[in-house]
């Protein structure tokens, strides 16, 4: 579960300025509903060019939600030119912080607020440009490199938690590294250039795994194992049958589903059992 600040849960449970202005003077729709996030952001200018309201709708996360609401309280009274200069960390700041894992939800608020400024500016959203990467998430080789370029990234990982390129089927993955690797100017090793698996690609893994190396041992003796999360490196699983009440079975999870993981996915991953009761983990 992620660990939100005060101000995130606060903009999520109570967002401002949520809807439409319909003579709006700025206009900026990104993402899409097939990626999973989605916003619009109109604004209007007053007679000395500040922004006086500004407008949100979004379909997303808390985060998204919460990116979008701070978003439009930041730029209230500021010029266009001005309001132009927010990057997505100032978004992220405002708000106390968020997850790394949902950065590409202030970057979702500051691409919409640089096409808003754009449509009132009559200028070609420079977005648009590029060629795409990410086909699952529909992401440019300029956003991934601008992504890299703003916020210091190295991993393929820290891509996807800002634009979420890479974090879908994995076929970008190679490309995805040659662009960082372009960015920071780096040589990598044979070793290095094998490409870092996602949480979705290490959870499917790690199932195909249980069912295949794991399940079938453990039945054998009348019991089963099921995987209920993947916490950073630690991997939650509940052992069930005659492995739920046996004395050894922390000898088990170590000496054989632990080692299996470890061999099989990720040596980082170390294995947790966990209870589940009334659908809450012990």
């Amino acid at each position: 579960m992620w660990e939100y600040t005060d101000k995130v849960k606060d903009h999520f449970m109570n967002p401002r300025n949520v809807g439409v202005i319909e003579d709006a003077d700025g206009i900026g729709e990104v993402g899409s509903l097939a990626c999973g996030d989605a916003l619009k952001l109109t604004f209007k200018l007053d007679e000395n060019k500040t922004i006086s309201d500004a407008k949100f709708q979004t379909f997303g996360c808390a985060s998204a939600i919460a990116s979008s609401s701070a978003m439009t309280e930041m730029i209230k009274g500021l010029t266009v030119d001005d309001a132009g200069r927010i990057t997505n960390d100032d978004i992220a700041e405002y708000l106390g912080g968020l997850p790394k894992e949902k950065m590409h939800c202030s970057v979702l608020g500051r691409d919409a607020l640089e096409k808003a400024i754009a449509y009132y500016k009559g200028v070609p959203y420079e977005k648009a440009e590029g060629d795409i990467v990410c086909e699952c998430f529909g992401v440019t080789d300029l956003e991934i490199k601008r992504a890299v370029t703003e916020n210091q990234l190295v991993s393929i990982e820290d891509v996807t938690d800002f634009v979420k390129a890479g974090g879908g089927c994995g076929n970008c993955h190679d490309r995805i590294q040659e662009i960082i690797d372009s960015v920071i100017g780096k040589k990598r090793s044979k070793k290095e250039k094998k490409s870092r698996m996602t949480i979705i690609e290490k959870i499917r893994l790690i199932e195909d795994v249980l069912e295949k190396e794991i399940k079938p041992v453990l039945k054998k003796d009348g019991g089963n194992i099921e995987l209920i999360d993947l916490d950073g490196t630690q991997v939650l699983v509940e052992l069930r049958g005659a492995c739920a009440n046996c004395k050894t079975s922390q000898v088990t999870i170590k000496s054989f589903i632990e080692s299996k993981i470890q061999e099989l996915v990720s040596p980082e991953l170390t294995v947790k059992e966990v209870k589940i009761d009334e659908n809450r983990i012990c």
